[in-house]
């Protein structure tokens, strides 16, 4: 039995179903991102692959007037070596190529997302980027008719046409990387694209330089082939931290989805709990009216009686009846006062009326409130209190609250013949506190904070006190801390429970010493006499025993003298009377 409630604790465990929901979560997202992997034939999710191909659009765009301008200056450059119709004629095909590819880009970003078929676009970006690419590979073919052959005097290159020929090649090889390099960064978010657009460039560059077949010219292509292979390891790099930013970006906003999503939820719950934290005030309102009401003449009644006050009962069994239902409503009435006064504090409308009091005197009331159900348990209750405690600022009826709970609690759970000690001192950090110690049964550890809910109590105890609702420390607790204070309960099995109130020091109230001794206030040597006729009569000045006795003089005042306002003088109003 012990075995099966172990099992059942742990498979309730909150820790263990959260971490269970978060794995079936996680399996779930992985299977959907395989099956949409699948679905796609790629490697990268719907979503991320659209937000690539808009980078790539955007970058096209903002590049719409470098790269023509770029191809201008390799075609005015190509016409050192090549006729300028062919140059023009392949400046004029790159242009075409890229208004085809920036057409392609503008209506792709024109569409609404959740119209657009990520392959067939991606289809379209390929094939605008292929053409693209085959216009600047026929640069690599610009004046290859012409090689051997110079179109400028010889004067121009000293009549060497090897120099030409050398720096055409040249000039060809540096603009494959210039332009692998620009490529790499428009289009290195989606790896199919660069190679539409670089392959063919490279191809035609390398064909070129091994047609020559000159040992120099094939280390060129080597260079070339090995300039490619490299740039597209860069563009891979830069295609990964693309892709991880989209990632860190999805994960982000699904985060700031659930944190909204958690918000609404707790601010629904807590629209719930205010509203039923209202219905309990508006019951417990309209039930402790409803309640006392009955119970006024309940206890009215058994009291009358009780008491005997219209005659003696000739049946005691009807006194002992009319004792218990007194007893019975009492402790019914004291029941809701505490329910009453617990749901205040919690609603936060229990007002404190403060004024200085003396925390041992509320003690001793206490102990004399309580003398009689202690001589009657034959308990012992012992008064510790450090002499000369200064005042506090704090609210009576709430102290004489606290110190009847916990009193009361040490006369339930104190055995018959047990003593019950109530500490007063100083607190180390200045304040004050009061300590209740018994020597009943004690708590367990693990139960203390079960004892210190509402309605909660320890399970060894319950077995050996009287009967309690178990809202005496919930108010404690409570009251004390409006008062800024420390509830702390210890306990010991077998030996006795230790419940320890502290004020803070701002609490305290000293006494301050007086300005003047009693006696020899200044004003009293200032105060005129009354002669013998009673008229007042200045005090006589100081005689001077010696010269040095005698009074310095004055300083004289300078500066303007403010003249005296002259007195207003008030005529007496007169009454008019009739004749």
């Amino acid at each position: 039995m012990t075995d099966r409630v172990s099992i059942t604790a742990k498979e309730n465990d909150p820790r263990r179903l959260r971490a269970d929901r978060d794995a079936r979560k996680r399996a779930s997202s992985t299977m959907r991102q395989h099956r949409e992997k699948l679905a796609h034939g790629s490697e990268i999710r719907p979503e991320f692959e659209y937000e690539l191909l808009s980078m790539f659009a955007r970058n096209e765009l903002g590049a719409a007037i470098t790269m023509p301008a770029m191809a201008t200056f390799f075609s005015l450059s190509a016409m050192f070596w090549a006729p300028a119709f062919q140059a023009g004629l392949w400046l004029v095909l790159v242009i075409a190529a890229k208004q085809v590819l920036l057409k392609v880009a503008k209506r792709f970003l024109a569409q609404p997302r959740a119209d657009i078929d990520i392959k067939l676009w991606r289809r379209y970006f390929i094939m605008a980027e292929l053409l693209n690419g085959l216009t600047w590979a026929g640069f690599a073919l610009v004046g290859t008719g012409m090689l051997g052959r110079t179109l400028f005097p010889e004067s121009l290159f000293g009549g060497n046409e090897t120099t030409l020929l050398f720096s055409s090649h040249v000039f060809i090889f540096a603009s494959l990387i210039i332009l692998l390099a620009i490529r790499m960064t428009f289009a290195s978010t989606l790896l199919p694209i660069l190679h539409a657009g670089t392959i063919p460039m490279t191809a035609a560059v390398v064909g070129r330089l091994l047609m020559l077949g000159d040992p120099f010219y094939l280390a060129l292509a080597s260079m070339a082939i090995g300039v490619h292979v490299y740039f597209v390891f860069l563009a891979k790099g830069l295609n990964s931290t693309a892709v991880a930013m989209l990632e860190f970006r999805a994960q982000k906003d699904l985060l700031i989805s659930e944190l909204e999503e958690e918000k609404l939820i707790s601010d629904g719950a807590r629209r719930r709990a205010e509203s039923a934290n209202k219905a309990k005030s508006r019951f417990l309102a309209t039930m402790s009216h409803e309640l006392r009401t009955p119970l006024n003449a309940i206890m009215g009644f058994s009291e009358v009686m009780k008491t005997e006050v219209f005659g003696e009962m000739t049946n005691p069994t009807y006194k002992e009846y009319a004792e218990n239902i007194h007893h019975s409503g009492a402790h019914l009435l004291n029941l809701i006062n505490e329910i009453l006064d617990l749901s205040r504090i919690e609603a936060g409308r229990y007002e404190l009326h403060e004024e200085p009091i003396r925390i041992t005197d509320m003690a001793e009331d206490c102990h004399r409130l309580l003398k009689l159900r202690a001589d009657t348990k034959g308990l012992q209750i012992v008064e510790d209190f450090e002499p000369g405690l200064s005042q506090i600022w704090a609210d009576q009826r709430a102290i004489r609250q606290i110190i009847l709970n916990l009193m009361s609690n040490a006369l339930k759970f104190t055995p018959r013949g047990g003593t019950i000690t109530v500490t007063i001192a100083m607190a180390a950090d200045g304040g004050q506190y009061l300590a209740v110690r018994d020597t009943g049964p004690g708590i367990p550890d693990e139960e203390i904070p079960k004892v210190l809910e509402a309605f909660g109590q320890g399970s060894l105890a319950h077995q050996t006190a009287e009967g309690g609702t178990g809202l005496g420390l919930p108010i404690v607790r409570s009251l004390i801390e409006l008062h800024g204070g420390k509830f702390d309960l210890s306990s010991e099995l077998r030996k006795g429970t230790i419940a320890t109130i502290t004020l803070p020091r701002r609490r305290i109230l000293e006494s301050m010493m007086p300005l003047q001794p009693l006696g020899q206030e200044r004003h009293r040597n200032d105060e005129p006499s009354r002669g013998d006729s009673g008229r007042l009569t200045a005090p006589a000045p100081p005689q001077a025993t010696s010269p040095s006795d005698a009074p310095a003089p004055r300083p004289a005042r300078t500066g303007t003298i403010r003249p005296q306002r002259a007195p207003r003088l008030i005529a007496p109003r007169q009454t008019e009377v009739a004749g």
